[in-house]
Parts: structure tokens; sequence; C-alpha cells
């Protein structure tokens, strides 16, 4: 189960990058072109408002998967190995 958590964040980690790196921060560049769209048909400002709402909606399911995976994650045990603890001798000598 833990590794199909980690595909999904390596996946979207991937996506985010890629909707980072598509935009531009000063409006131009890829984000005018994106998909085919021209100017005409989507515009600028609702290109870079979808870019921006793809950002949120992939660090948000990363940090909800990185979240949940924790669930699925075996904890340590609960009993500890007395018998290293027991050879070693943890008395003080009395002798002055």
């Amino acid at each position: 189960m833990v590794y199909i958590f980690l595909v999904l964040i390596v996946l979207a980690s991937v996506a985010l990058g890629f909707v980072v790196l598509v935009q531009n921060p000063k409006g131009g560049g890829l984000s005018g072109s994106v998909g085919g769209f021209s100017n005409n048909t989507m515009g600028v400002k609702q290109t870079t408002d979808v870019l921006e709402k793809g950002t949120w909606l992939f660090a948000s399911i990363i940090a909800i998967l990185a979240l949940t995976s924790t669930l699925f994650l075996k904890g340590g045990s609960t009993t500890t190995d007395n018998s290293l603890l027991q050879k070693v001798n943890t008395s003080t000598p009395l002798s002055k």
C-alpha cells in the first residue's frame, strides 16, 4: 500500500513541476498557448488562473497523500530486547 502512495506522490510531484515550469512570472511565455488554445479563445488571464489553481491542487494532493501514507507505515515494535541490557554490568563497585 505504501508503494501506491509513493507512486501517486511522485506522479503528482512531476505534474506540479510541469505546471510550475509552464508558468511565467510576468504572464507571458507558454501560458498563452497551453493545450493549443490561442489568446483569443481562452485569454491569458484565464489561463494563468487555471495554472495557479492547478498548482494549488497538485500541492494539496501531495500534502494529503503524504499525511495519509503515514497511516499505512509499519510502526516500530513495542517489545524491547532486554538481553543486551542484562549482559551489561551496570552496578557500581563498592571498593574505595
